[in-house]
This record gives C-alpha cells, structure tokens and sequence, in this order.
C-alpha cells in the first residue's frame, strides 16, 4: 500500500563516445518516494471494491460492500444471468440487532438515515432504529439499482417490493429506484411496466421466488432477490436456478464468500477481526463442508480463544 509523497526532478550530464566523438546528453530522472502507511476505514480497494471479502466491518461504511454488490450484478448482467441473487448481512451485527450495538447504531445514524433521508431521522423510538433491518435492505436495494438498470446508459426503471416492516413514504431518497410496493399486492402488480427491474427484498422461502418472478417480472428484464432471511434448504445459496451473484454469509467462526463470475471462498475470522483465506471452490461447496473446514482450523490454531461473544476468549463484539 503505497502513495506518492514527493518528486525529485534531477538533471544530469552524461557524456559517452561513440565513433570517437564525444557526445554529451541530457537526462532528466524522476525520483518518485513512496511510504507505506495503514489505511483507515476510508480506503475501498480499487474501483469495483476488491475481490476478496470485504473487510469487517468497515465495508458496511465505505462502499466497499455496495462496490462489489454492483460489480457482481453488472457482470452477471453481462454473461445474461436475468435471475438473480444477492445475500449479505444487510447491517453490521445482524444476530445483536435487536440490542443495539455501537456498530448497528452508526450505521443507522451515519449511513441510512443520512443517505435515505428518513423522516424522523435515527433516534430512540424512531421508525428507522426499530425497523433497522427493512430499512438497510432498501439502502442496499438503492444502491445496486444503478447497475441492475444497466448503468447510467441503461434507462430501465427499477422498482423495489418489500414486505418487511417499514413505511415507504418516510424514505425521501430513493435514487434509481423508480417506485416502490408490496409483494404479490394488486398495486404493485398492476403498475409494473414493460422491461422494468425488479428487486424484491427478503420474499422468504426460495419456493415462492419463481411465483413472485411470475407475478412482478418482465420477460427478460432482470428479476433479483436481495437478502433473503429464510432458507428452507439449510445450505449455501438457493437451489431453485437463480445466479449467486453476490453472497457473504457468516458460518461458525468465519465466512463463506462468493462475487460473480469468480470462485466460493471460506474465510477464517481470526480473534482480532481480521479474516483469512483457507479455501476456495470452482463449484459451491456444501454448507457442512465449508463450516466443517473453518470450524476445525480456528480450533487448531485457537482453541476456545476464538468466540467473538466470550470476554477473554476473543470477543470482539
């Protein structure tokens, strides 16, 4: 990790011969210094935000999350992927969301209710703080519209359906999203238009995915399911032909990633919330094979020293 700090500017003299004659030349030599420093939370690895996981928890703060997201869905676009899947943690601490951790309540005050001008703002007792989750889904929902729709050339409108606890009319913000509505509603089925994306956001049980394509989706216009909370498949991803664009999934002491078109990767969280790379698969693994492998190496290297909730026993939340 390197930055330009200063530029030398040295001219010097050069004198050689050649055919016994003397020729002096002028060459000017650019030295260029260069520092490593730590970078902070500001920093997002290159411009589609890096291809490994993003990094905890910063990437919920600094676009790195909503850059990969975006990239996934755009390159899956391209290789004519129309149904698909993005699922990621929409806030922070999902499990501790309920309690109110210092990280969830930042990003609720810094993030959603900044970039979604939610009426009431984040406060105790307001509509974004007990309605965090459903919230994070349609900031998430706003923020990959934009390659959904096929960028800022593409012009498709992109609608965003939601069956989750929160009111529509207090988000002031919607960015690309073109309108709004409710799952399997007889307004949000009756307004949609020819050729227009659909994000439909935690529909439940991949089961329904098709019914709700069928009933909101335009023939060959892409149709994505975002952060679905419900699997009755008790495994990675979904079994139902939907392209796995984008996943991030916690599993018992680590992670399990996958951006499209690359590979599925298992990620060790190690004790100081750093995260590291054991294995990457061509083909999904299995969630029992991939939980299995980093469950057994954070035994083997940590013991009991590894559990994020146990003071003294490397909790980190």
């Amino acid at each position: 990790r390197c930055c330009v700090i200063s530029t030398i500017d040295r001219k010097q003299n050069i004198s050689i011969f050649s055919s016994g004659v003397l020729i002096t030349m002028r060459f000017t030599t650019i030295l260029i210094a260069v520092a490593s420093f730590p970078l902070g939370s500001a920093f997002v690895p290159l411009i589609d935000g890096g291809k490994s996981m993003p990094k905890l928890y910063d990437g919920w703060f600094n676009d790195q999350i909503a850059k990969q997201a975006s990239t996934a869905v755009a390159k899956a676009l391209s290789a004519g992927k129309r149904k698909i899947e993005v699922n990621f943690p929409p806030v922070p601490n999902v499990d501790e969301v309920k309690f109110g951790t210092p990280l969830n309540q930042k990003f609720g005050r810094d993030v959603l209710a900044k970039d979604l001008k939610v009426t009431g703002g984040y406060k105790p007792g307001s509509d974004l703080s007990r309605y965090l989750i459903p919230y994070a889904n349609i900031y998430w929902a706003k923020k990959i519209s934009g390659a959904a729709r096929g960028g800022a050339l593409g012009g498709k409108p992109v609608c965003v359906l939601s069956n989750e606890q929160l009111e529509f009319k207090t988000i002031k913000s919607m960015g690309d999203l073109s309108r709004s509505g409710r799952i399997l509603s007889d307004k949000a089925r009756q307004a949609g238009r020819n050729g227009e994306v659909v994000i439909c956001v935690n529909p439940g049980g991949e089961a329904q995915w098709e019914k709700f394509a069928s009933a909101h989706g335009s023939p060959g216009a892409p149709f994505v399911i975002l952060n679905s909370s419900y699997s009755t498949t008790y495994d990675l991803g979904n079994k139902c032909d939907f392209e796995e664009a984008y996943y991030l999934k916690r599993i018992s002491k680590g992670w399990v990633f996958r951006s499209f078109p690359g590979p599925w990767e298992a990620y060790l969280e190690r004790p100081d919330g750093t995260t590291e790379l054991l294995k990457s698969w061509k083909i999904k693994p299995s969630l029992k094979e991939a939980a299995t492998l980093v469950r057994e190496e954070s035994f083997k290297r940590y013991a009991i020293n590894n559990d994020r909730y146990s003071p003294g026993f490397g909790e980190r939340l």
